[in-house]
């Protein structure tokens, strides 16, 4: 029997992560059952299992994959060595969340609020949203020291606190968009510039 490459098992993975991700879109976290997604994924249910245990571990996968795209965005701001403001790391936040939104395959926000709500009496999926969400928060606190330190942001305010903030204003767009519809980049972006007066 040939050895199955890394290559190999990542594709599988992500195959499944994508089934998932379209059953959860289309039918909701708690009407998609594994059955749902191995018929989706086109594999057999033995391979299904051989990645995911349980369609929560699938869950978890999806959130955990769509989180880490932000991380990509926030290793080029952070790598940058134009000035950097928190608001223009909230817009660049903003603005991938949509692209991350229109990519093919199905909004995997609408999958990132289930997943949120889901957290709270999952423990396997809280962990993982913990974790990542605990991550980007670190990512704002990171844009916050670098503007206390280039003299942008009040040096006296304890950086978390403004991280905070900053981390909240991602799960309100969110939900405005997906909830509301009325609300876009650039609507949020001029609101947020005439609030800090920017």
């Amino acid at each position: 029997m040939p050895k199955v490459t890394e290559e190999h098992r990542l594709a599988r993975r992500a195959q499944i992560v994508a089934a998932a991700r379209t059953c959860v879109i289309e039918q909701g976290f708690h009407k998609t059952t594994m059955a749902d997604v191995i018929q989706e994924s086109g594999l057999s249910a033995g391979a299904v299992y051989s990645y995911f245990k349980s369609k929560e571990a699938i869950v978890a996968a999806i959130a955990e994959d769509a989180l880490s795209a932000i991380d990509e965005l926030f290793e080029k701001l952070l790598a940058s060595a134009e000035p950097l403001s928190p608001l223009m790391a909230l817009e660049r936040t903003i603005a991938h969340v949509v692209t991350v939104a229109e990519a093919p395959g199905g909004d995997v926000t609408r999958v990132a609020v289930q997943a949120w709500a889901e957290s709270l009496r999952n423990e396997e999926i809280h962990e993982v949203a913990k974790g990542k969400y605990c991550q980007l928060r670190d990512h704002f606190l990171d844009i916050v020291r670098r503007a206390q330190a280039d003299g942008t942001v009040d040096p006296d305010v304890d950086p978390l606190h403004i991280a905070q903030v900053m981390f909240g204003m991602i799960p309100g767009f969110v939900l405005q968009r997906l909830l509301i519809g009325d609300v876009t980049p650039e609507t949020y972006s001029a609101g947020l510039r005439a609030l800090l007066r920017q």
